[in-house]
Protein backbone atom coordinates (compact mmCIF):
# COMPACT_ATOMS: atom_id res chain seq x y z
CA UNK A 1 0.00 0.00 0.00
CA UNK A 2 1.10 3.78 -0.70
CA UNK A 3 -0.07 6.99 0.23
CA UNK A 4 0.50 9.85 -2.16
CA UNK A 5 0.50 13.80 -1.09
CA UNK A 6 0.64 16.26 -3.89
CA UNK A 7 1.69 19.85 -3.52
CA UNK A 8 2.83 22.68 -5.76
CA UNK A 9 -0.07 23.79 -6.96
CA UNK A 10 -0.98 27.69 -7.12
CA UNK A 11 -1.70 30.77 -9.22
CA UNK A 12 0.20 31.47 -11.94
CA UNK A 13 -0.65 33.80 -15.26
CA UNK A 14 -0.83 32.34 -18.67
CA UNK A 15 2.87 31.26 -20.37
CA UNK A 16 4.07 30.62 -16.86
CA UNK A 17 5.47 27.42 -15.35
CA UNK A 18 5.31 25.16 -11.76
CA UNK A 19 6.24 22.14 -10.63
CA UNK A 20 3.90 19.62 -9.31
CA UNK A 21 5.42 17.49 -6.71
CA UNK A 22 3.79 13.89 -4.95
CA UNK A 23 5.39 12.23 -2.47
CA UNK A 24 4.81 8.72 -1.66
CA UNK A 25 4.82 7.32 1.43
CA UNK A 26 6.08 3.68 1.65
CA UNK A 27 9.50 1.52 1.03
CA UNK A 28 7.84 -0.19 -2.33
CA UNK A 29 7.35 3.45 -4.20
CA UNK A 30 9.16 1.44 -7.10
CA UNK A 31 7.10 -0.43 -7.76
CA UNK A 32 4.33 1.51 -9.02
CA UNK A 33 3.36 3.69 -12.07
CA UNK A 34 2.71 6.42 -11.46
CA UNK A 35 0.20 9.04 -12.99
CA UNK A 36 -1.34 12.51 -13.16
CA UNK A 37 -4.76 13.13 -13.76
CA UNK A 38 -6.62 16.68 -13.85
CA UNK A 39 -10.27 17.31 -13.02
CA UNK A 40 -11.63 21.14 -13.85
CA UNK A 41 -15.06 22.28 -12.38
CA UNK A 42 -17.89 20.72 -14.07
CA UNK A 43 -15.56 18.65 -16.32
CA UNK A 44 -14.60 14.68 -15.60
CA UNK A 45 -11.24 13.78 -14.14
CA UNK A 46 -8.93 13.53 -17.19
CA UNK A 47 -5.53 11.52 -17.52
CA UNK A 48 -2.54 13.93 -18.08
CA UNK A 49 0.67 11.61 -17.73
CA UNK A 50 2.08 8.78 -16.98
CA UNK A 51 5.82 7.34 -16.01
CA UNK A 52 6.37 3.81 -15.57
CA UNK A 53 8.10 2.08 -12.41
CA UNK A 54 11.49 2.82 -13.72
CA UNK A 55 10.96 6.00 -15.01
CA UNK A 56 11.96 5.07 -18.67
CA UNK A 57 8.54 5.43 -20.25
CA UNK A 58 6.25 8.18 -20.03
CA UNK A 59 2.80 9.07 -21.78
CA UNK A 60 1.79 12.17 -22.35
CA UNK A 61 -2.22 13.52 -22.95
CA UNK A 62 -2.19 15.21 -26.59
CA UNK A 63 -3.30 18.36 -24.81
CA UNK A 64 -0.11 19.01 -22.38
CA UNK A 65 2.49 16.76 -25.14
CA UNK A 66 5.51 19.57 -25.44
CA UNK A 67 4.12 21.60 -22.18
CA UNK A 68 4.21 18.95 -19.10
CA UNK A 69 7.12 16.74 -18.41
CA UNK A 70 6.56 13.57 -15.90
CA UNK A 71 9.38 12.18 -14.28
CA UNK A 72 10.32 10.41 -11.14
CA UNK A 73 12.83 9.77 -8.12
CA UNK A 74 12.47 6.65 -7.07
CA UNK A 75 15.32 7.23 -4.13
CA UNK A 76 12.82 10.02 -3.24
CA UNK A 77 9.80 8.40 -3.56
CA UNK A 78 8.56 11.61 -5.30
CA UNK A 79 6.99 12.51 -8.87
CA UNK A 80 7.32 15.54 -10.90
CA UNK A 81 4.92 17.27 -13.06
CA UNK A 82 6.55 20.01 -14.55
CA UNK A 83 4.31 22.33 -16.30
CA UNK A 84 5.62 24.86 -19.06
CA UNK A 85 3.47 27.36 -21.06
CA UNK A 86 0.47 27.34 -18.76
CA UNK A 87 -2.94 28.11 -20.04
CA UNK A 88 -5.75 29.18 -18.88
CA UNK A 89 -7.62 25.98 -19.98
CA UNK A 90 -4.85 24.22 -17.71
CA UNK A 91 -6.76 25.43 -14.54
CA UNK A 92 -7.78 22.10 -12.70
CA UNK A 93 -7.26 20.29 -9.29
CA UNK A 94 -4.86 18.09 -10.31
CA UNK A 95 -4.07 14.41 -8.88
CA UNK A 96 -1.51 11.98 -8.49
CA UNK A 97 -1.92 8.18 -8.22
CA UNK A 98 -0.47 5.09 -8.06
CA UNK A 99 -0.95 2.10 -9.87
CA UNK A 100 1.05 -1.05 -8.86
CA UNK A 101 2.89 -2.73 -11.85
CA UNK A 102 4.33 -6.22 -12.76
CA UNK A 103 6.21 -4.78 -15.53
CA UNK A 104 9.39 -2.44 -15.72
CA UNK A 105 8.15 -0.47 -18.75
CA UNK A 106 4.13 -0.42 -18.39
CA UNK A 107 2.47 2.63 -17.95
CA UNK A 108 -0.81 3.51 -17.19
CA UNK A 109 -4.20 6.07 -19.04
CA UNK A 110 -7.18 5.17 -17.23
CA UNK A 111 -7.96 6.15 -13.95
CA UNK A 112 -9.54 2.60 -13.11
CA UNK A 113 -5.91 1.18 -13.34
CA UNK A 114 -5.02 3.34 -10.66
CA UNK A 115 -5.55 1.88 -6.53
CA UNK A 116 -4.20 4.94 -4.51
CA UNK A 117 -4.49 8.80 -5.43
CA UNK A 118 -3.97 12.24 -3.19
CA UNK A 119 -6.21 14.86 -2.72
CA UNK A 120 -5.35 17.20 -5.34
CA UNK A 121 -3.44 20.55 -5.85
CA UNK A 122 -5.42 23.07 -7.54
CA UNK A 123 -3.65 25.09 -10.66
CA UNK A 124 -5.64 27.78 -11.55
CA UNK A 125 -4.10 29.91 -14.52
CA UNK A 126 -5.17 33.74 -15.45
CA UNK A 127 -5.33 34.82 -18.75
Amino acid sequence: QVQVVESGGGLVQAGGSLRLSCAAAGRTFSMYAMGWFRQAPGKEREFVAAVSKSGGDIYYADSVKGRFTISRDNAKNTVYLQMNSLKPEDTAVYYCAAAISYYSDAYYVAANDYSYWGQGTQVTVSS
